[in-house]
């Protein structure tokens, strides 16, 4: 677990507020008081993020943007986002990827090679025990949907509720066997999250849960294409798919067609994440979610009020949307 600056606090007898006049030499402290801290310091192993030792000269106007990888359509797309938002407020973005790499992420949250005032943080691979982190000595936001309790600012969706809403809907057009398409798969705390929004749009209609509709696949274009074929070859009757993500709806769309079906006469296909590139398919895809842009507009917000010491870290909710578009259009008979 990172040493903190409230742990340096601890161990030296004073105030948080004396250790940042230490650290960056911008209040005048005792010489007794300063030697007192930095032996603390020393014991630790307190590593001070970089910006505060560039306090003397100002802020970086720097925003970090750490996610797990830019390959990920979506990841890219909100990396954009924040950085167009960022401009609004002159701030620069440099983006770092962790590969979802835990001690990638755990070193971010150390402060290790990362040079801003601030960071925002997509984790996937933090885990329950990290749950007990102490908010870092800077300012942080992370987003999507792992968090680490009340002492970090979190901004995410319900994804359980999101994910209800949406099934819910294919149900609505009279779909009765629904796959859910990534199973098992994906960041764990997401996968659970999602499924049980799923489990609950069934049970709400009275339909029964079966094995074989719950699908594995990667949470990608190749990994939906691959797996919806196969359960296509498997598994008859299937009319509609709910994919963990939009990139594996996508794919999920491609291997309807390959089989000679059509979306959505035959299919109707809905994902997650209401990225641009779903509304740009062919047929355009049916998403829910929060927008990217809703994402980055709101951890800029948390982001800038840490800044600013106007409020504690704070986990925000973020209203999901449901967008229905051509991949689970009604459709309707031709007049003969």
């Amino acid at each position: 677990m990172a040493v903190t600056m409230r742990d340096v606090a601890e161990h030296a007898g004073v105030s948080q507020r004396t250790v940042s006049n230490v650290v960056t030499g911008s209040v005048p402290v005792r010489p007794e008081t300063r030697e007192r801290v930095m032996a603390s310091i020393r014991a630790l192993g307190y590593r001070t993020f970089a910006p505060a030792r560039q306090l003397r000269q100002g802020r970086t106007s720097t925003v970090a943007l750490a996610l797990p990888r830019l390959t990920e359509p979506y990841f890219a797309e909100l990396a954009q986002c924040v950085i167009d938002r960022a401009a609004q407020e002159s701030l620069r973005v440099t983006v770092v990827t962790t590969a979802s790499r835990r001690e990638d992420e755990l070193a971010i949250l150390a402060g290790d090679q990362v040079f801003a005032d601030g960071v925002i943080m997509s984790s996937v691979a933090l885990t329950p025990e990290d749950e007990s982190l102490r908010h870092p000595a800077f300012p942080l936001v992370l987003i999507g949907d792992r968090g680490l309790g009340g002492e970090v600012a979190h901004v995410g969706p319900d994804n359980r509720l999101a994910v209800r809403d949406a099934v819910r809907h294919l149900i609505g057009l009279g779909r009765r066997r629904v796959a859910l398409l990534g199973a098992d798969r994906g960041a764990a705390l997401t996968c659970e999250q999602r499924t049980a929004g799923y489990l609950d749009a069934l049970a709400e209609a009275g339909i029964a849960v079966e094995r074989e509709l719950l699908i594995p696949a990667g949470w990608d274009f190749d990994g939906g294409l691959a797996a919806t074929l196969g359960a296509l070859e498997r598994t008859s009757g299937i009319d509609a798919i709910f994919a963990m993500n939009d990139s594996s709806a996508l794919g999920a769309m491609k291997a309807v067609a390959r089989t000679g079906r059509s979306v959505p006469a035959d299919i109707a296909v809905a994902g997650f994440d209401n990225m641009s590139e779903g509304a740009r398919a062919t047929p355009s895809l049916t998403s829910v979610g929060p927008l990217p842009d809703e994402v980055a507009a709101a951890a800029l917000r948390e982001l800038s009020a840490q800044f600013e010491g106007r409020a504690e870290p704070a986990r925000h909710v973020l209203p999901h949307r449901l967008v229905e578009r051509d991949s689970t259009a009604v459709i309707t008979a031709s007049p003969r």
